[in-house]
């Protein structure tokens, strides 16, 4: 199951308005590293693959593990240039999709908001499987028993 329209919203919210905070920069990097496929939205999703992408540091293809610009004037200009022409991230992004950003989403999202975040991020729904001997594939009386080898 992935985030929630709210959710999301909020998680896009500290990701472009807490970059310049020093205890949330690594939450913020650890945020960007998750798989897109967690957002259920898919303007939102557009969002974070952009602010992925654009945030996405210079590096070593071969040696360096991902890393993100968080903090100062290259994540401002990536945050400006989505609210400026929202069709840099979607061709139906649109200002009102993108309008959220930067704003600071409130002091309930706090540690233990982000760390629920990241339980739904990743959670599935449970899938029950019946286990029930009528599935199994009957065996004709009249076939003798397979024998081991």
């Amino acid at each position: 199951m992935a985030l929630d329209t709210e959710t999301g919203k909020r998680m896009l919210q500290l990701i472009t308005s807490r970059y310049n905070n020093r205890e949330w920069r690594k939450k913020i990097e650890k945020t960007l590293s998750l798989p897109h496929m967690g957002i259920g939205d898919e303007v939102q999703r557009a969002i974070f693959l952009y602010l992925k992408h654009g945030l996405k540091a210079y590096k070593s293809r071969r040696a360096d593990p991902d890393s993100w610009i968080v903090g100062g004037y290259a994540t401002t200009e990536v945050i400006e240039r989505a609210k400026f022409d929202p069709t840099v991230v979607g061709a139906t992004v649109t200002k009102e999709d993108v309008a959220f950003l930067g704003v600071d989403p409130g002091p309930e999202v706090d540690q233990a908001w982000w760390d629920e975040m990241l339980v739904a991020w990743f959670e599935e729904p449970e899938t029950e499987e019946p286990v029930a001997e009528e599935e199994q594939p009957a065996t004709d009386p009249s076939l003798p028993p397979s024998s081991a080898l």
